[in-house]
């Protein structure tokens, strides 16, 4: 929004209003300093008790926020809707990220450690965030086409300028979407894939559904995925290494 925001010290009262940030923030050890949570923001579980519950990530309790005197709010490009966060920036500083690749994401947990003076506990999630690419067994991989799959009613998939489309690539696979964002598409027009992925998020795909695809891509393998692994950025990424490790080791 090229916004700039001006911080005399680093903030105390923080609003987040992104899931996967607050699991960053307390990862952190910002955790008293949170005092209003999405909904959505379900990682660590006990912080519901914790904090106040502002409503969902694109329906949000703007007055009731206001009340919690925030010395910052974070914001999503992705998550949070434009006018909200115009109207927050009336009474607090409004601090956004816009994700799109693993390199963002140390960006991101860079900076939250500069805001917040918590620089060695950001640089430890950094270095643990780089150690899950490295060295993984994916040589195998190389060149294999995948189909992720996040929606259903209509089938919607993900784009090559989204966050999840570069953790495929890191771990070894080529997205067969070429169009951007969050597209819907025809699945017959992907049958041949070497892999379709069933996220667990947004939308939560279950084994029961497993036969219905492998019958529409019968030249494919059919697996089900931990979503938070892929599109949760913040911290989430740096505990996926052995996650990544067994997912490559099935599909190959």
């Amino acid at each position: 929004m090229n916004n700039s925001i001006l911080l005399s010290s680093s903030p105390k009262r923080i609003v987040s209003l992104v899931p996967s940030i607050t699991e960053l923030l307390v990862d952190l050890g910002l955790e008293k300093n949170i005092v209003g949570i999405t909904k959505f923001c379900i990682e660590p579980s006990y912080l519901k008790t914790q904090c106040k519950i502002i409503g969902g990530t694109k329906k949000i309790n703007i007055d009731l926020i206001k009340s919690l005197n925030p010395d910052i709010i974070i914001a999503n490009k992705e998550e949070n809707i434009e006018n909200d966060v115009l109207e927050m920036m009336n009474f607090s500083n409004v601090w956004i990220s816009d994700i799109k690749t693993l390199n963002d994401n140390l960006h991101l947990i860079s900076e939250l450690g500069k805001i917040f003076n918590r620089i060695n506990e950001a640089n430890e999630i950094i270095i643990e965030t780089k150690k899950c690419f490295n060295n993984l067994n994916n040589i195998k991989l190389k060149d294999k086409e995948v189909l992720y799959l996040i929606w259903k009613k209509p089938y919607m998939s993900v784009g090559k300028d989204t966050f999840i489309h570069d953790i495929l690539s890191q771990i070894g696979l080529k997205n067969c979407i070429n169009e951007f964002r969050y597209p819907i598409i025809d699945l017959k027009n992907f049958e041949k894939v070497d892999y379709v992925l069933l996220s667990s998020e947004p939308y939560p795909f279950s084994t029961k559904e497993m036969n219905d695809f492998q019958n529409i891509f019968p030249y494919s393998k059919i697996v089900l995925v931990d979503g938070s692994y892929f599109s949760w950025y913040g911290s989430r990424i740096s505990k996926s290494k052995e996650y990544f490790e067994k997912l490559i080791s099935n599909l190959v």
